[in-house]
């Protein structure tokens, strides 16, 4: 995972006791919450960003990608 820094939270001391009658590991969790909140932000990323590739290759006329596939595939 390489280096790691330390952040805290606050939550209500109910939640506390909760988390520790369950035993549920907090660490975990928050770990897990934000490597899951990263994930969906890279994928909204690339989406947009598939988003825009794709609006431009809609500009480009459908014969013209026929006409170069078939120019690349003459000259191998």
């Amino acid at each position: 995972m390489g280096k790691t820094v330390v952040i805290s939270v606050r939550i209500p001391e109910e939640l506390e006791r909760e988390l520790k009658k369950y035993g549920i590991n907090e660490v975990e969790v928050i770990r897990k919450a934000l490597i899951n909140e990263v994930k969906k932000a890279k994928a909204k990323e690339l989406e947009e960003r598939i988003n825009e590739v794709a609006d431009i290759l809609k500009k480009i006329p459908f014969e013209n990608v026929v006409k170069s596939t078939r120019e690349d595939r003459e000259s191998r």
